[in-house]
């Protein structure tokens, strides 16, 4: 049997086949995954609890479309900072992660420092989102906006081996 440890987490093949499911749709009666697994349903909701308790679950959540809640613009933000220092930098990264329109934020290498992904209702919601985040940052140097045209693929999916 091959297991996988990452980060104190030992994962088997029943955890990954578990976890695939899942990932496809985490509303799947545990029995249908216990045998589609070859466990039984008890053994199947130990194993889900255990990774829940250790983060490898990290939650379970309805994936909502944003366009059919009125969401239809997704951008993509590169932002540029003017100084690294940590207290700098973590006040960015708070600022960010409690906007809401921020789906999701990166800090990353290369030219921009941060990657930030929106979603808003409209180009005036985005302008004052702007207005809010970057330019009433005095740490912001610059930010580059990218216009989603179509979102050909998006999804939270860990490829499992």
């Amino acid at each position: 049997m091959v297991r996988l440890s990452l980060q104190g987490n030992e994962l088997d093949e029943f955890d990954l086949k578990i976890l695939g499911i899942l990932q496809r749709d985490n509303a799947v009666p545990q029995r249908e995954i216990g045998a589609a697994v070859n466990l039984s349903a008890p053994a199947v909701q130990r194993r889900i609890k255990r990774m829940e308790e250790s983060g490898v679950i990290a939650a379970n959540v309805a994936v909502v479309d944003p366009e059919k809640v009125g969401r239809p613009i997704t951008i993509v933000v590169e932002v540029e900072v003017a100084s690294e220092q940590i207290e700098l930098l973590d006040a960015a990264k708070a600022s960010f992660a409690a906007a809401p329109e921020v789906q999701q934020c990166y800090y990353v290498t290369g030219e921009a420092d941060f990657v930030l992904i929106v979603t808003v209702a409209s180009m005036a919601e985005y302008e004052a989102l702007t207005r809010r985040l970057f330019f009433a940052n005095p740490n912001i140097r610059r930010f580059r906006t990218l216009v989603a045209m179509d979102r050909v693929k998006t999804g939270m999916a860990v490829p499992l081996g």
